[in-house]
This record gives C-alpha cells, sequence and structure tokens, in this order.
C-alpha cells in the first residue's frame, strides 16, 4: 500500500508539526453584513485538525500554520451567513499558543468561535511516533503518558484558555470540536503498525474526548464529537478520511478533505444549524 514507502517519513512528520503565525482575517462585504444582522462574526481557533493540516491545500500567507480552504473553519464560513471570519487556527499550536497569540481575533462582537485543542499539550507527536516506529510496549507507554496528561494536567489548562476564549468573546457561542478516532482495525499496510497499537491510540482518543467533553460543559461551551462521524473512515480503513503515513510528511496522521467535508463539517453543523 501507499502508506509503506513513507513510514520513515512519517516518524520525521510527527517532529515537525507546529509553528505559529499571525492569523488573517477574512471579512465579508460590509454592505451585506449591514443588511442581515444575523450574519456571524466567526472566529476559528486550534490546532493543525482546525487549521487543516493534511489537506494538502493550504492559504498562501499562512506559513507554517497550514490553514487550508478546505478546513472544517472556512467551509463552514463559506456555506453560512457570515459577516467576518478571523482564521486564527494554527498547526502545531498547545493551549497556550492559543491564550498568547489567537485570542487577539475575538472581541464583544464575535458571535461564534470554534476551536479544536488540547492534542498537542497531552503528547500527539510522542504517541503517534512511538506506536508508528516503536514496539507494542513502547506505543502502550506513551499512550499511558498521554492519558496521564490528559487526566492531571489538561482540564486546568482547558480551563484557564475556555475562561479566556469567554473574556474576550463574552457574547459568542463557543463549539469546542472534539477528535476522532484516528484508527480502524483490520488488515493495514503499514510495516509494524499492529491492532494493538492501534487500539491503544484510539483508547487514548477516546480518553482524550472524555476530559475535553467534561471542560467544555464546564465552561458552558458545546462539544461537538466527531468520533462517530469518522467512523469507518480512520487509517486502516479502505477507504480513509485520515492520512496515514504521508509524502509531504507533514500530512501524516491529520483529516484530509473528505475528512473536513464529510465529518467535521457535518459535526460542525449538528451543533451550529
Amino acid at each position: 500500500m501507499r502508506h509503506a514507502r513513507y513510514l520513515i517519513g512519517a516518524v520525521t512528520a510527527c517532529s515537525v508539526v507546529s509553528g505559529m503565525a499571525t492569523a488573517p482575517a477574512f471579512a465579508a462585504d460590509s454592505d451585506s453584513a449591514a443588511e442581515n444582522s444575523a450574519a456571524e462574526n466567526y472566529v476559528a481557533l486550534g490546532d493543525s485538525y482546525a487549521s487543516g493540516t493534511g489537506t494538502r491545500d493550504y492559504f498562501e500567507d499562512s506559513g507554517d500554520c497550514l490553514r487550508s480552504p478546505r478546513a472544517y473553519p472556512q467551509l463552514w464560513a463559506d456555506s453560512h451567513d457570515v459577516a467576518s471570519f478571523e482564521f486564527a487556527a494554527c498547526s502545531g499550536a498547545v493551549t497556550d499558543d492559543v491564550n498568547s497569540s489567537q485570542l487577539g481575533s475575538l472581541s464583544e462582537d464575535t458571535t461564534l468561535v470554534t476551536i479544536s485543542i488540547g492534542g498537542n499539550d497531552v503528547g500527539f507527536v510522542d504517541v503517534i511516533t512511538s506506536c508508528v516506529a516503536g514496539t507494542d510496549e513502547g506505543c502502550d507507554n506513551a499512550v499511558k503518558d498521554a492519558t496521564g496528561k490528559a487526566q492531571n494536567e489538561l482540564p486546568d489548562k482547558l480551563d484557564t484558555t475556555y475562561a479566556n476564549i469567554r473574556a474576550a468573546a463574552p457574547n459568542a457561542d463557543v463549539v469546542v470540536l472534539g477528535y476522532p478516532r484516528i484508527n480502524e482495525m483490520g488488515d493495514c499496510g503499514i510495516p509494524f503498525y499492529s491492532e494493538y497499537k492501534r487500539q491503544r491510540i484510539n483508547e487514548g482518543a477516546d480518553e482524550l474526548a472524555s476530559v475535553i467533553s467534561e471542560r467544555a460543559s464546564a465552561a458552558g461551551f458545546s462539544f461537538a464529537d466527531a468520533r462517530d462521524a469518522f467512523s469507518g473512515h480512520g487509517v486502516c480503513a479502505s477507504d480513509e478520511w485520515i492520512n496515514g503515513p504521508s509524502n509531504p510528511i507533514q500530512e501524516s496522521f491529520h483529516p484530509d478533505v473528505d475528512g473536513h467535508a464529510n465529518a467535521y463539517l457535518p459535526t460542525l453543523n449538528s451543533v451550529t444549524g
């Protein structure tokens, strides 16, 4: 399968999925906004799962943030009544990056905020690296470490981030989008990527979803769970919506164009309409 020849590159990719850049604003025509007071002032925050890394199509001015016209935030803005849209999500972001570099896009006029964040805080890169390149035991230990961080460290980080979002955008509806289970079981063309490893990563994703959902609810935000929408289309599926080891290496283990259009966008629409 196509995955095998990119295995080494994918492991390297896990160390380079990072970066920050100033977020551009994409505003709708002001006359249109004035004509329809219900139009949303939308801001998209978060990491690579929000920026659209994995779609292989990026705005030239987004730099290392890898913001895509095919990412779910842009797709939502393109298909709804939007007075203004600011795409602040950035590949590699952790909660500290949201707090330091992305909240400036928010204001009292913001009416909708979406965010995908937390995966990098618990060590997404380390888990993928250990599970693709290492042993079953090494993968298990990496997932255990990430789960510990999700349980013991991430809640406070999310609480702080969510509180800062609410303070900066007091009138906005906030939707927190969760992460998918990355893998499918069964035959797979990725060498040494055993069912055990794939299952342990998925179990870690479930734990992460539980923590993020709980903290979003505590903040009064909506949680949009993407796991069911991606079901049957993870890495090693016959119809993948999440890239396995890929070339360029930055695309690895991220939702592709179909993942954003057919899974993330409907998941967001289920909350916003």
